[in-house]
């Protein structure tokens, strides 16, 4: 029984591998599709894209990033602030997400302060 147990367990495990491996590729046709229609100016649409990859594989620090990038276009900075985090918490490492983050907080601090004085 607890060799069947076990063996369970590893094909679970070995099953859960190409499901996630799907899971990747398909979000990152999301992405590609919103980076495609974002160069045209379709953001909106972009967002849809980058909300469903980011649906699919919510691991994946560039869904997210883009996300932050899209909502900071449309003016939604508390999701843009929040998209930039997640990526960050995903791939606190990735230099272009730390990049744009660090842009996106000096541009929005500076808006901040004129707008308090």
């Amino acid at each position: 029984m607890r060799a069947l147990s076990a063996l369970v367990v590893t094909l679970l495990a070995l099953s859960a591998a190409p499901l996630a491996a799907d899971a990747r590729t398909d979000a990152k046709k999301q992405i590609e599709f919103g980076i495609s229609v974002a160069q045209r100016g379709l953001w909106r649409e972009a967002i849809y894209r980058w909300e469903r990859a980011a649906t699919i594989d919510p691991t994946y620090a560039a869904a997210h990033n883009n996300l932050a990038i899209a909502y900071e276009h449309e003016g939604d900075l508390d999701k843009a602030r929040a998209a930039y985090e997640k990526a960050i918490e995903l791939e606190p490492n990735n230099a272009f997400i730390k990049q744009n983050y660090e842009l996106f907080k000096e541009i929005n601090d500076r808006t901040s302060r004129q707008d308090s004085q």
